[in-house]
């Protein structure tokens, strides 16, 4: 007979609070774990802050910025996330997407750090200009920044 599967206190990726057999006061973890799944499935962030806003609401999620203070103090890059009238922080993972609500844009952690794309220049200089293909470059990247892939 196999010996049984023993976990951890919390999932691997997000650090979801697990259950135990025979532990008390087992609605504190669940809620928890809901709460986390509340504010990660399908994340957006209002902004990015170094201290939070003096008003959050409950469903309000923020990337922390370096050198955090007050409540966030201690929590550099990660998310905040308001729920019940109180901060949860999660540790971002490589992979995970947000919306940022102030940009418009869906950033991406890669390598530990957000990213977003950033606009292409307008094609200039050369000898022979096609202006046909730049005015259609240029359409294509203003569409881009419409839709949210580039910064306004």
């Amino acid at each position: 007979m196999s010996d049984p599967v023993s976990f951890d206190s919390a999932t691997p990726r997000l650090a979801l609070p697990l259950l135990f057999v025979g532990q008390a006061q087992k609605e504190d973890f669940v809620n928890e774990a809901l709460a986390m799944v509340d504010g990660l499935m399908h994340c957006a962030v209002e902004n990015q802050l170094i201290a939070p806003p003096a008003t959050p609401t409950d469903g309000q999620a923020w990337l922390i910025g370096t050198s955090a203070t007050g409540a966030w103090s201690g929590q550099d890059g990660n998310l905040a996330l308001r729920q019940l009238d109180q901060w949860l922080f999660v540790v971002p993972r490589d992979g995970m997407q947000c919306l940022n609500k102030a940009t418009g844009q869906q950033i991406t952690r890669i390598a530990g750090i957000w990213r977003s794309p950033s606009a292409p220049a307008a094609p200039s200089g050369g000898s022979v200009v096609d202006t046909e293909a730049r005015a259609t470059l240029a359409a294509l990247i203003t569409s881009l920044k419409l839709a949210g892939v580039f910064p306004a």
